[in-house]
């Protein structure tokens, strides 16, 4: 294990969970979202996470399917795994109809179609990151904590 792999490993999950902030916020900006460049309501967004390998490795990819792969011997060079952003889905759930025959969206029946995302489970998703977020900040900060103390034992 070397110096700085602890330091990867946090800024790896403050990264990732970046990613899933800004995407679960873009999902809370855009409720109420009933027309887009591509037609139709907004559709919600969700993000993917993925572990994936810090170490060496001799793999092509850096996913963790490429540890199954390997011998026992290199198994161990490469026990040190983050977490990455592994895609972005659009919802495939139906958008909420509502009878608003006034708005410029609306149907020839009056029914606007609205995307189908809960301001509540979002801002859930958004408390959850948040708390992933900063835990991921105490880790890099205790571990910054621990090697300060060990450079002024190595000192003395």
């Amino acid at each position: 294990m070397g110096f700085f792999d602890g330091y990867d490993v946090a800024a790896s999950g403050m990264s990732a969970q970046r990613t899933r902030i800004n995407i679960t916020s873009a999902n809370i900006a855009n409720a109420k979202t009933t027309h887009t460049e591509e037609g139709g309501p907004y559709k919600k967004q969700e993000v993917v996470f993925e572990d994936i390998l810090l170490g060496k490795t001799n793999a092509k990819d850096n996913s963790a399917s490429s540890l199954d792969k390997m011998s026992p011997k290199d198994q161990t060079e490469v026990a040190l795994r983050g977490v990455g952003v592994k895609s972005i889905v659009e919802s495939d759930a139906k958008p909420v109809m509502r009878f608003e025959p006034q708005h410029p969206d609306a149907n020839e029946e009056g029914y606007v179609a609205y995307p189908d995302i809960n301001p509540v489970i979002e801002m859930v998703n958004m408390i959850e990151a948040m708390r992933s977020y900063e835990s991921n900040v105490a880790a890099f900060n205790t571990h910054k904590n621990i090697d300060t103390k060990t450079l002024d034992i190595l000192k003395a």
